[in-house]
């Protein structure tokens, strides 16, 4: 029976090459297929987007890439035979549904074959037999519902493997054996239901681990402990409510994690602090509603943090990332609710070269929010920002940095209205209602007021306390200085003596001066029969 299916293999195969001998010699661009291109001289050729439903046979022999996409091809024929010079094979995007056994049995150079976006139900150890320098292989987007043990045992030297997007359910604890170089693994939006802990046990160098948009709930204790060498670990849209101290035990080089896109209600800071070398952090998503103080204790290397995209987050505290002086990108966009950011929010960021707070709810944002030591890079738009004297320092420092930023997206006013759709930068403080522009200015006239108002209040105080004594002082003034104008008069009749020694006593003492009263007595017994003047009919 296996005799009769060599034969019916191999007859086929004959044919072709019976067919193919006469124009051996001279294949190559005379025999390029119409919707190909031919390039002798790179033994290059690409089908462009058509109907082509088989392989080729009349293509040069020493072909080295071959690049059929988008077409119509149902099965990879025994024509694949003549071309055993191949390094790359591309066959996305077809309709390829089955794939015989050995049908690359002779394609001992290929490094690279993509037969993602194709209709292909199931593979077998044999369906790669042969593709012994193979290290690139994707079969994205294709209908695999399950991993059988040593699927992939002919491809042992593999780096890079795309399962993702297929139906896949199950997974054989030995499905990967034999494939102790590979370093990168898709298995993303599948329909597992468990972290495949058993079957990564022959990936003693993998790199990157692709598992999101699968239905786990949690990561149980130790799930990742045999990859010490992971360093990328995708978990995003795996519909995690919570994950455990132990979850990430074995991690110690983990440098990037995506949890975004799940169902955690916190951030999970105790559970993280253990990923001590994470660089990049993902959490857009979840259902916290809150961005507490110190929320990524413990991860002190960490260079970049995305929180986007979270439908209930709407509050970033005071020290929330305090913990975090090295971080160099923080991306919190497209949060609908986030309103709030607190003061010290963000502080304490020496090294932030770019922060995007885009299509958030934001209105303002308090007096020195950030640093701008090395900032270069600020998106704000598409937030409903209100224009006002509160944010004139945000105006100023976009002014002071326009020429040396490479910040390119400008701070647009959503109000007021006559404000509206006009950037910061471009407007004026006036503009903005601030009657002063400079802050120093500002803290200056703030402390001249300040101090004019308490010595008025000081003094009116005093004068409160001595107002009988001041009333007494006023009256008096005004006594004497009507006297003074009266006794001038009385200069054409006394003399200048007798008229000084009418003036009061300096010094305030009661009565007349002696002298005065002398003179006045003398002269008024010398003058009998004069009668003087009184003052108080002048």
């Amino acid at each position: 029976m296996l005799a009769n299916k060599a034969i019916h293999v191999a007859l086929p195969a004959v044919l072709l090459l019976l067919l193919w001998l006469p124009f051996g010699c001279r294949a190559g661009l005379d025999n390029c297929p119409p919707q190909c291109q031919c390039d002798d001289d790179t033994l290059e050729v690409t089908c462009k987007e058509g109907n082509l439903d088989v392989l080729p046979i009349a293509l040069n022999p020493s072909l080295q890439r071959l690049s059929i996409r988008n077409n119509k091809l149902k099965t990879i024929d025994s024509s694949m035979q003549f071309y055993t010079e191949l390094t790359f094979l591309d066959l996305s995007y077809n309709h390829l549904f089955n794939m015989w056994p050995g049908t690359f049995a002779n394609q001992k150079k290929l490094v690279e074959l993509h037969l993602n976006h194709n209709k292909v139900g199931s593979i077998t150890n044999r369906t790669f037999m042969g593709l012994e320098s193979l290290l690139i292989l994707n079969l994205r987007g294709n209908f695999l519902d399950e991993l059988t043990e040593g699927v992939f045992v002919g491809s042992k030297k593999l780096e890079e493997l795309n399962l993702g997007q297929n139906r896949i359910g199950k997974i054989d604890p030995k499905a990967f054996d034999a494939l102790v170089n590979l370093k990168v693994l898709y298995l993303d939006d599948n329909t597992l239901n468990a972290v495949p802990s058993a079957a990564f046990a022959p990936l003693v160098v993998l790199a990157e681990l692709y598992l999101g948009i699968n239905s786990f709930a949690t990561i149980p204790k130790d799930a990742f402990m045999q990859l010490g060498k992971l360093s990328w670990l995708d978990l995003r849209g795996a519909a995690l409510a919570n994950v455990t101290s132990e979850s990430f035990n074995g991690l110690d080089a983990l440098r990037v994690l995506d949890l975004s896109d799940n169902r955690l209600s916190r951030i999970p800071t105790p559970e993280l602090t253990s990923l001590t070398r994470l660089e990049e952090l993902a959490l857009g998503q979840n259902d916290f509603d809150s961005i507490p103080m110190a929320a990524f204790a413990g991860m002190a290397n960490l260079r970049k943090i995305d929180i986007s995209g979270s439908l209930k987050l709407n509050r970033i505290e005071s020290g929330a990332f305090s913990a975090n002086a090295n971080l160099e990108e923080i991306v919190i966009a497209s949060n609908k609710a986030l309103a709030e950011i607190q003061d010290g929010a963000l502080s304490g960021l020496p090294h932030l070269k770019r922060l995007v707070l885009k299509d958030n709810a934001l209105t303002t944002l308090s007096d020195g929010l950030f640093s701008w030591n090395e900032l270069v890079d600020l998106d704000l738009t598409e937030n409903p920002i209100v224009c006002d004297c509160r944010i004139l320092w945000l105006r100023n420092v976009l002014v002071n940095k326009s020429n040396s930023s490479q910040n390119k997206t400008p701070v647009i006013c959503a109000s007021p209205d006559r404000l509206r759709e006009q950037a910061l930068q471009a407007l004026s403080p006036e503009l903005l209602g601030c009657s002063h522009t400079d802050p120093t200015q500002q803290a200056i006239i703030c402390g001249v007021l300040v101090a004019v108002a308490a010595l008025i209040t000081t003094l009116v105080l005093v004068i409160y306390k001595c107002r009988r004594r001041i009333r007494e002082v006023v009256k008096g003034g005004w006594g004497n200085s009507a006297i003074g104008r009266k006794e001038r008069e009385y200069q054409k009749t006394f003399s200048e003596e007798d008229y000084m020694g009418r003036l009061p006593n300096p010094c305030g003492m009661g009565g007349v001066h002696t002298t005065t009263l002398n003179n006045y007595q003398i002269n008024n017994h010398h003058s009998h029969g004069i009668r003087h003047i009184p003052v108080t009919e002048l």
